[in-house]
């Protein structure tokens, strides 16, 4: 079933870019290069590659980098620098420069939220209503069950009363990231949603946590933020199922789908860097028939 052989590739895809030699992975990268010039670098990030290193990962963005500079300039380039960075499994766009002063000063846009950064997601079920702001703080929680893990979490500063059903403010958690995402639905089918996503802040898991959480619409293959108390493979609708062609036990191998399709910088006049979704986005929209213009 081609379906499923998709999702065995895309699962074995993170486990491949872990095995292959630096330089392999650098001309990937090189490859997946959709502008340069004299100050940056902005590539396609694929799906399963992490920007930084950690336990058990061999090979990520950071250690390449100064490999890649070479072979896009020459043996003497000095290595490029990171701007921002994306989730491992998030695609997309994803900014470099060739100079720390380069780095320094993008990494400052995108501090004083400068950079307009637009992502597109898939999402189980519609938000209501269709377009808005969620403007809900974010804090890191653990996840106390038989496997402790964890969690980004709303912590909101109002509720409603349980007794008169009136908004109360509460105390601000001290730990908690103010996070503010700009939503619109692109269209809607399959008990499933195309959204467009302008996060306003830029705290951890923030598109997943205030889908998830926020608006009740997890992103397709987020089996993370799909359940809070415990780690499980989502839960889809049937009539997702059917049109995906996959069962809900093999479930656990949907990548998730959220890709930073669009980010413009203000660099003497405003840069826009556009990247396509990656193929098993794509596909996804069309076996939903999650029909949208593409400009």
């Amino acid at each position: 079933d081609p379906a499923r052989r998709r999702l065995r590739e895309l699962a074995a895809l993170s486990r491949r870019l872990q095995r292959v030699h630096p330089n392999v992975l650098a001309k990937a990268l090189k490859q997946a290069t959709v502008y340069q010039n004299e100050e940056i670098v902005a590539i396609d990030k694929p799906y399963g590659l992490p920007v930084h290193g950690g336990p058990g990962i061999k090979n990520c963005i950071t250690d390449v980098l100064p490999i890649l500079a070479k072979m896009l300039e020459n043996a003497k380039a000095e290595p490029l620098h990171l701007c921002h960075r994306l989730d491992k499994e998030t695609t997309g766009v994803m900014v470099l420069a060739r100079s720390k002063e380069a780095a320094e000063r993008i990494r400052l846009l995108f501090k004083t939220r400068q950079v307009e950064k637009i992502y597109w997601a898939i999402s189980l079920g519609d938000p209501d209503p269709v377009e808005g702001v969620v403007e809900i703080p974010i804090v890191e929680k653990e996840v106390r069950s038989h496997q402790s893990h964890y969690k980004m979490t709303l912590a909101p500063n109002y509720r409603l009363s349980p007794e008169d059903g009136k908004v109360v403010k509460i105390r601000k958690n001290r730990h908690a990231e103010s996070a503010v995402t700009r939503y619109r639905c692109l269209a809607r089918s399959s008990a499933c949603s195309l959204l467009e996503l302008q996060p306003i802040t830029g705290v951890k898991h923030q598109l997943r946590v205030h889908l998830a959480y926020g608006l009740g619409c997890p992103i397709l293959g987020d089996h993370k933020y799909s359940h809070w108390s415990k780690l499980a493979p989502q839960k889809l609708p049937e009539i997702t199922l059917r049109r995906l062609k996959l069962e809900q036990s093999k479930a656990r191998h949907l990548p998730l789908h959220l890709h930073a399709r669009r980010l413009s910088l203000p660099l003497g006049e405003r840069l826009d860097l556009v990247c396509k979704p990656p193929l098993f986005f794509q596909k996804t929209l069309k076996r939903l028939e999650l029909d949208v213009a593409d400009d």
